[in-house]
Formats: C-alpha cells, structure tokens, sequence
C-alpha cells in the first residue's frame, strides 16, 4: 500500500467516530440546542454486548444559561432495552407517568422507547419534548416484551432490584451463583430475578423460562444440585430458584406466589354478509334482472 493510501485509510479510521456522532440525538430537544455531542461511556461491556447494543451516543443541550446532558443507546431489541433499563435505573429512582418504562431519577429521567434506552441528567423532559424526540428516533423496533418479568411476584419485592437475564454476562453479574451451564442458554433461556425482604434477610429470586415444560423438568434436576442450600421449584416451562435463603420458610412461601398461567389465543371466524348464501341468491336474481 502506498503512503498516500495509508494516509488516506488513517484519515478515514479517525474520521469514522466522528462521522456517527449525531446519529441518536436530534439537533434541538424543544427549545434546547444541541451544543456537542461525544461517544457515551459504556461500563461492563459485556453485558451491553449481550443486550444487544448497536449504538450509543452522549450529548449536552444549552438553552441561555442552562444546560444538561443526555445518554442514548439503541439496542438490537426491545427485549434488550427493558434490561438495560432494569439494569441502568438507579436504586432510588421512582416509577414516572411519561412512559411505561419510565424511572424519575430526581435530578433527570431514564426512559426507554422500543428498542432505545435514554437516559437525561440535568433536566426532566416534558410529555411534548419526548413526543418529538420519539418521533425522530430511527430504527424503532416495537417487538411486544417478554411475559416472564410478570411472573416475578410483588409482595416484598426491593424496588428497582429487577434484573433481566439473557446470556452468561449477565448471570455472571447478577446471580454468579449459578453456573452458565445449568441455566443452559442454548434452549433460549432467559431470566428474571428480583430480591425480596424476609423477616431474616434480603433472598435473591430468580426465574428462568424454557421452550417447554419437558426442558423445565430436566433443568429442575440440574437447578436442585447446585450446592448451597438454595430452594427449588418448577411450574409449567418456569424454573424458580431462591439462592441460598436466610429463612427457608420464607423462601417456599415466596415460591408459592410463582405460578404458570398459559395463555392461548384462538382465531375464531365469524361469518360477514359475504358469506350468507342468502344474500349470494338474492344478489344472484338481481343480476340476472339487470340483464334482461
């Protein structure tokens, strides 16, 4: 390769960052102006790369003298927003009305929209700003959330202790007390955990949904020889696992909550106009008087 090639290779590599920049956040948010945008800071890659990160992106908005700055990420899947948002919320942070997944932080706002996780610090927008910035999202997957979260029962559960599991990243960071193995991920495993308060102590929660029952069955026996004095209990495709309780009595009694409800959907058919054979004869003699 020649030295202007090289040149010309180097000029574009450094060029390339600079060139994404801009990508998630608009040029105005209301009535505040985008004044710099940089790359955001991405702790515990790892798991962001389990989630299923594609992009992301740090800003700071100016309006006079004020100002604040503002984390985007979008991720493969809404699926993996929702655990980044579970994941990304701090733990003092309160439920807000601007979204379904919403956390008011105090002193700014963690959203998620589809796939996109945007975090601000220094400002908390409001419905119309969001509306617009919503609007100028590109690449929004809109896929429906997993239903496991919901079998996370509510009663003593410690606020914003949610955590979503996808892969060995986030088992590793979250529940490392159980091997990769027997969480067994190739069935396409996933994971919601939660910890709970106990007369006796905080216990970890974890369920994990298989294909099938017949899978859950045979990662219930797995599940049960993990040492540590950890209570175990099956329901439908769900395996539910309470690590190494403080107060086994309070462990069954929370397992009791989790419970499998299947739901089915079916497609019924209902007749129209259309399809009523009277209304076929009558519309049949009426032709015929037509062309006569």
């Amino acid at each position: 390769m020649s030295s202007n090639r090289r040149m010309k290779f180097l000029f574009a590599a450094l060029l390339a960052p600079a060139l994404c920049l801009g990508a998630i956040w608009p040029e105005t948010i209301g009535a505040w102006k985008r004044a710099a945008t940089t790359q955001a800071t991405l702790l515990d890659r790892p798991i962001w790369d389990e989630y299923g990160l594609k992009e992301s992106e740090a800003a700071r908005y100016e309006n006079g003298d004020g100002n604040f700055t503002v984390a985007g990420y979008r991720l493969q899947d809404t699926t993996g927003a929702m655990a980044a948002f579970d994941w990304q919320r701090p733990a003092k942070s309160t439920a807000s009305r601007l979204a379904p997944l919403a956390a008011d932080t105090g002193e700014g706002l963690v959203v998620v929209h589809g796939n996109y996780l945007l975090s601000f610090s220094g400002h908390k927008p409001e419905a119309a700003e969001l509306g617009a910035l919503f609007d100028s999202l590109r690449n929004v997957d809109t896929t429906v959330l997993p239903s496991l979260p919901g079998n996370l029962p509510a009663r003593d559960r410690v606020a914003n202790s949610e955590r979503y599991i996808t892969g060995p990243a986030s088992l590793l960071k979250f529940i490392p007390g159980i091997p990769p193995s027997v969480a067994a991920f190739h069935y396409g495993a996933e994971g919601q955990m939660g910890v709970f308060h106990s007369p006796k102590g905080d216990m970890d929660l974890v369920i994990f949904g298989y294909p099938t029952p017949q899978i859950a069955m045979q990662k219930e026996t797995d599940f049960r020889g993990i040492p540590g004095g950890n209570i175990v209990k099956r329901s439908g495709p769900l395996v539910a696992v309470v690590l190494a309780p403080p107060d086994p009595d309070a462990a069954e009694r929370l397992l009791a909550q989790v419970k499998y409800q299947a739901s089915v959907t079916l497609d019924q058919w209902v007749p129209g106009r259309k399809d009523n054979i009277g209304n076929l004869v009558i519309n049949a003699f009426v032709l015929i008087g037509i062309l006569l």
